[in-house]
């Protein structure tokens, strides 16, 4: 039997529950990922991931399958996080504020920390705990929709295209989004970086 996503969800549609149940537990782990890396707080994005695939079993008679399914599933994941990370900046009395206006090309979009250093080798950064720890501290201190894109594009691996879909704007905003992004997180990270070159002796090759 068939279990691609559009399968799945035309099965959900009629009233398959099993089907929505194996589309949940396709993706759950990416979503709790997602949400974890934007809010920094396991129970919170246990919430944000329910909530999500609440909202995706009452709205699924609204996705039309013009983009993938999780594609889709991230879209609201996002959202969420979003607004939750609003309401509490909100409580607090912070200002949330981003800058998309800056417009930069292909080659741009691709510099900074984590489209070099980190980016180039993923695998071998993973398994560094220490710069994983730096990595969610950055992460922590730039805006929500940057955040945002940066785990899309560096955990989930999304291409730009997917990124567009996904967050619903055009392709030249996520190349800005992403060129603030890893700027801040170049920025944040650069004191660290240095550091731990000088002892790798990354930089004497």
């Amino acid at each position: 039997m068939a279990t691609d996503d559009l399968t799945l969800v035309k099965r959900a549609r009629s009233g398959d529950q099993r089907a929505f149940k194996l589309l949940l537990e396709r993706y759950q782990r990416k979503v709790y990922s997602v949400a974890l890396g934007m809010v920094r707080d396991k129970e919170e994005a246990l919430d944000i991931a329910q909530e999500a695939f609440v909202k995706v079993y009452k709205y699924l008679d609204h996705f039309k399958g013009d983009s993938s399914f999780y594609t889709w599933l991230y879209r609201i994941t996002v959202n969420i996080c979003i607004d939750v990370l609003r309401r509490k900046a909100a409580a607090r009395g912070d200002p949330v504020e981003y800058d998309d206006s800056l417009k930069v090309d292909s080659a741009e979009a691709n510099i900074g920390a984590l489209g070099t250093k980190l980016g180039t080798n993923p695998q071998k950064s993973a398994l560094r705990k220490e710069l994983a720890q730096k990595i969610q501290e950055a992460l922590e201190q730039i805006p929500e929709k940057h955040r945002a894109i940066l785990l899309l594009r560096e955990i989930e691996g999304m291409s730009y295209e997917e990124l567009a879909r996904t967050l619903e704007i055009p392709k030249g905003t996520v190349m800005s989004r992403l060129f603030h992004a890893r700027a801040k997180m170049q920025k944040i990270l650069s004191e660290y970086l240095e550091l731990d070159e000088a002892k790798s002796g990354i930089g004497n090759e």
